[in-house]
């Protein structure tokens, strides 16, 4: 197949990292991949276009990097992506074209003529490249005009993260081809350490004994820093030596994080490391569990799925796609949205190192079964065979 990943958002945030290891994944099973995504913004640290460029998967043009669906002079960046969708000017025609964010969902739908006629000209085509979005989020959608028509007849193919997304979405799919997805990470990376587990954790002043609970997430209001802090106070009353790692970076990292802890006397027993880049993997190894209560703005969970890989048990509450991810009672344990049951969580498996190592194993093996990109690639292949076969309904 030819494939076409359309991204407008030039940040290495959100679902980004998933497009590329699916993007790569599906090179490596020989089909023709290409991406057209934003260029990197003078200043900027990482960028989409930076890390695709040394994974050797180079786009190929570049968009602005608008966030309004709708903008002045869309006309002409609409027909320029058509030519790029419908010629061989940059590889095309291709038979799929996948969007991430709503901006470039409505800029390749305009492209394929398959909008309003407010938004789009001409017959919407029966043949011809099919549009593929990806929902990386699991907000509830309301249900407007325009929502329908986004998520309705505005695309060929709609994935969302989770089982409940998709059921959600199914009311604007009318038996179009609709299916959720877990997602993949890259294993290579989380399985090639660079330091001792003893010499990470001596670094953040752990001692090689001390409990350590992680949590990798950025450091915004809804992702429940006060459910966190308030919890691990709760468990320090039973288990006075555990610590709390948190792996991450935010505009209000002292608001919700760093001045909550200072209050609630914790500051001896949370670490705040802060974002971590080259030693990442090397921060995941040195913790004995790991917890994730809310979805970012990756809904495939990103980090819970890298946790997993490393065979670290994992407590999650029950938002998203974190049921999915974590099988109750055997790869982790999923907790309801307060303190106490989130410290019990803890403490129960601090109690109980053979549990540990016993559910370390069995998320080890989940992992290497449900979240190789090979195997979302070949999952991928199938929904695009669908959405092919699929006609399109008028």
């Amino acid at each position: 197949m030819r494939i076409l990943q359309l991204v407008s958002d030039w940040k290495w945030t959100g679902p980004a990292e998933p497009m590329l290891v699916l993007s790569a994944a599906l090179r490596a099973r020989g089909h023709r991949v290409e991406l057209v995504c934003p260029a990197t913004p003078e200043g900027a640290n990482r960028s989409l276009w930076h890390e695709a460029s040394i994974r050797e998967f180079d786009p190929i043009r570049r968009i602005e990097p608008f966030r309004n669906a709708l903008r002045l002079g869309d006309r002409k960046r609409v027909e320029r992506i058509r030519r790029w969708i419908l010629s061989d000017e940059i590889g095309g025609p291709y038979d799929i074209v996948q969007c991430w964010h709503s901006r470039d969902h409505v800029l390749a739908a305009r492209a394929l003529r398959i909008g309003p006629r407010l938004l789009s000209w001409g017959a919407m085509p029966q043949e011809g490249p099919r549009l593929v979005r990806f929902l990386s989020h699991t907000d509830p959608i309301g249900a407007w005009p325009w929502n329908r028509w986004l998520f309705g007849l505005g695309c060929d193919g709609l994935l969302a993260v989770s089982g409940e997304a998709a059921q959600q979405m199914s009311t604007f799919r009318n038996g179009r081809a609709l299916a959720s997805t877990t997602g993949a990470v890259e294993f290579s990376p989380l399985l090639k350490p660079s330091r001792s587990r003893d010499a990470v954790r001596a670094e953040l002043g752990v001692s090689a004994s001390a409990p350590l609970i992680g949590i990798v997430a950025r450091m915004q209001p809804h992702r429940r820093f006060d459910l966190l802090l308030s919890a691990f106070q709760r468990l320090l009353e039973a288990h006075p030596d555990a610590k709390l790692l948190v792996v991450g970076r935010g505009s209000r990292m002292q608001e919700v994080g760093v001045e909550p802890a200072e209050r609630m006397g914790l500051t001896d027993s949370v670490i705040f490391a802060g974002y971590r880049n080259t030693d990442y993997a090397d921060v995941l190894r040195a913790m004995d569990i790991f917890t994730f209560l809310v979805p970012g703005s990756d809904g495939t969970c990103r980090a819970l799925l890298q946790a997993a890989v490393m065979g670290l048990p994992l407590v999650g509450t029950r938002r998203g796609a974190i049921p999915e991810i974590i099988s109750n009672g055997q790869t982790g344990l999923l907790v309801d949205e307060d303190p106490e049951s989130l410290a019990a969580a803890w403490s129960a498996l601090i109690r109980d190192p053979k549990e540990r190592e016993e559910m370390s194993r069995s998320v080890g093996l989940d992992a290497f079964e449900r979240f190789q990109p090979d195997r979302w690639a070949a999952w991928m292949e199938r929904f695009y065979s669908e959405v092919l076969e699929q006609e399109r309904t008028r």
